[in-house]
C-alpha cells in the first residue's frame, strides 16, 4: 500500500476505491494512528475547528444551543473550540482566526458594541451570529424572529381577556431584548391598550432580576394580570416572586416567558413561554458557516425562525386557535 494511496484517503480524495479506502482505515485504526492536524492544516489551508464564543454560561439556554451547535459540528468533521464573552474571551477568539488556529467564528451573544466581531468582519473572516442579531452588520445572522414572538405573546394575551399587561425585560441594546419588547408593544398597541411605562421592569437576563421585577409591579394598587417576561430565567423569578407575596399564578396572575428551555416543563413552573427551534438554528448556523468558510464570496443572509407558543399552566393552560396565534 503505497503513501500516495495513503494521503488521498486521509485527504478525502474520491479517487479512492471503496474497498482500498476500508483496508487504510482499518490498517490505520489498528495502529492507534491519529492524523496530524497542524500538519494537515498547513497542507489544507483548513484547521477543523471552529470557534464558538458564548456568554452567561449559566443561563440553561446557552449549554442547550452549545450541545445542538457541537453535535452539528462533529457531523461535519469539525472540533469546536469554545470562549466565554464575559472575559477577554471574545479578542481569544479574534486573535484565533487571525492566526488561523480556527476555520470561522460563531458568537452566540453578539453586540453592536463587540470591538472583536467588527474587527474579525473587517478582516474578512467567516462569522455566523447565531441567537442574537446585529442589523447593521455584513455577516450571516441566524435565530428566532423575536418581533413576532413578543406580537404572539401580547396577541395570546388581549385574545384572552387580558387589559393589563406588563412585561419584564432584559437589558437595552441586545437583539432578544430589543426586538422581543419591541413586537410586544406593537401588538399591545394594536389591541388599543399600549404598554404603559409604569408597567415595565428591566434588569439582568437572570432569576433575580425576574424576581425583583415582579415585585415591584405586583406592589402596586392595580397590578398586572400578565406578564410578559423576555427569557425563562426572568419567567422563572416572577413566578417565584409571585407565590412570595401570596399572588396566585395563574389564578391571579398570568406569566409567560420566551426560550422553552427544559426547565419551563418542570412541575415546579409549568411554565407557558415561546419555543426557540434550538436544533433547526444550529444546524443551519453551521451549514453556512461552513458554506462560507469554502466561499467567502456567497451574499449573507439573515435566516429567522418562526416562534412557536407552548402553552402551559403558568396561563391556565388556555389554548388559543392557531389563527389567532400565528405570527402576522
Amino acid at each position: 500500500m503505497s503513501q500516495a494511496t495513503v494521503s488521498r484517503v486521509l485527504s478525502g480524495s474520491p479517487k479512492v476505491h471503496p474497498g482500498t479506502r476500508a483496508r487504510v482505515l482499518a490498517a490505520l485504526d489498528s495502529t492507534g494512528y491519529v492524523p496530524n492536524q497542524a500538519a494537515r492544516a498547513m497542507r489544507t489551508s483548513r484547521t477543523g475547528a471552529i470557534g464558538v464564543v458564548v456568554g452567561r454560561i449559566t443561563n440553561p439556554f446557552y449549554p442547550e444551543l452549545l450541545t445542538a451547535l457541537s453535535r452539528e459540528l462533529h457531523a461535519a468533521k469539525q472540533r469546536m473550540v469554545l470562549w466565554d464573552s464575559e472575559g477577554p474571551g471574545a479578542q481569544a477568539a479574534l486573535d484565533a482566526i487571525r492566526q488561523r488556529v480556527v476555520d470561522g467564528l460563531v458568537f452566540t451573544t453578539a453586540t453592536r458594541d463587540l470591538p472583536p466581531l467588527r474587527q474579525a468582519l473587517a478582516a474578512n473572516a467567516p462569522v455566523v451570529l447565531v441567537n442574537r442579531s446585529v442589523p447593521t452588520l455584513a455577516c450571516d445572522q441566524v435565530g428566532s424572529d423575536n418581533v413576532a414572538g413578543g406580537q404572539l405573546v401580547a396577541r395570546y394575551f388581549a385574545a384572552s381577556g387580558h387589559r393589563r399587561c406588563a412585561m419584564i425585560c432584559g437589558p437595552r441594546g441586545i437583539s432578544t431584548t430589543d426586538e422581543r419588547e419591541r413586537g410586544y408593544r406593537a401588538e399591545l398597541r394594536a389591541t388599543g391598550q399600549g404598554l404603559r411605562s409604569e408597567l415595565v421592569a428591566r434588569g439582568d437576563y437572570s432569576h433575580p432580576e425576574g424576581h425583583k421585577g415582579m415585585r415591584r409591579l405586583l406592589d402596586r394598587d392595580d397590578p398586572p394580570t400578565a406578564v410578559f417576561c423576555a427569557n425563562d430565567l426572568l419567567a422563572f423569578g416572577a413566578i417565584d416572586a409571585a407565590r412570595s407575596l401570596g399572588v396566585r399564578v395563574p389564578g391571579d396572575v398570568w406569566v409567560c416567558g420566551y426560550d422553552d428551555i427544559p426547565m419551563a416543563s418542570w412541575e415546579a413552573y409549568e411554565l407557558t413561554t415561546i419555543r426557540q427551534p434550538i436544533d433547526e438554528t444550529a444546524e443551519d448556523a453551521v451549514r453556512r458557516l461552513l458554506a462560507r468558510i469554502a466561499d467567502p464570496t456567497l451574499p449573507t443572509v439573515t435566516h429567522r425562525f418562526p416562534p412557536r407558543l407552548i402553552v402551559r399552566s403558568s396561563t391556565a393552560g388556555a389554548p388559543l386557535a392557531p389563527e389567532l396565534i400565528s405570527p402576522a
